[in-house]
């Protein structure tokens, strides 16, 4: 029997009702995940990064975040793409994280779920890569037309973005199951 996996999922909107969040309860009810899903979706209500803080006496609330990041074994980021770009929250909140190594071969998930998105997702990874966060092409996915895609429950209605949220999850289970293996996978 296979151990279920702890999983931190941010969420890049701030919209308390956002398709994006709808996308990652989704993947919580979803047979194929197999995860333990915590979602934070508290992005608004962290502090404007402050490097002097950074290091010597981040906010509990970044120290909360860091230590949620560490204990998990892997993230997904679902994230908008807002002004041809990611989130200023979910920046800042990566920001909070860069001077230390957590997010260094931490297995990643990256879903940009936006109009277009393009911009945005090509930002978030070159972000995540450049922080050495471990992910695949198969581990990220971009959705356009998200609106139309899922209803207001968070079912999704579309049968392409389905399967491709359900590749992403088996994808994602691999890349978590090789992490302890440095050269699997790696990019």
């Amino acid at each position: 029997m296979t151990m279920r996996k702890k999983i931190l999922a941010i969420i890049g909107s701030a919209n308390k009702n956002s398709s994006n969040l709808k996308l990652v309860n989704w993947i919580e009810r979803n047979k194929h995940a197999n995860f333990d899903l915590l979602v934070f979706d508290r992005l608004s209500t962290l502090p404007h990064f402050d490097p002097d803080l950074s290091d010597s006496k981040p906010p509990a609330q970044i120290i909360k975040l860091r230590k949620e990041i560490v204990s998990s074994d892997g993230i997904i980021i679902c994230t908008p793409e807002y002004v041809f770009s990611i989130p200023s929250g979910l920046k800042n909140a990566i920001e909070w994280c860069v001077s230390t190594t957590i997010f260094q071969q931490k297995p990643c998930g990256l879903i940009t779920a936006s109009a277009h998105g393009e911009k945005g997702h090509e930002e978030l990874k070159l972000i995540m890569k450049t922080i050495e966060a471990r992910f695949t092409d198969n581990t990220t996915l971009l959705i356009q037309g998200i609106k139309g895609k899922v209803d207001e429950n968070g079912n999704i209605k579309d049968t392409k973005t389905e399967t491709d949220l359900i590749n992403f999850i088996e994808s994602f289970k691999l890349l978590i199951e090789n992490a302890s293996q440095p050269d699997v996978l790696k990019k």
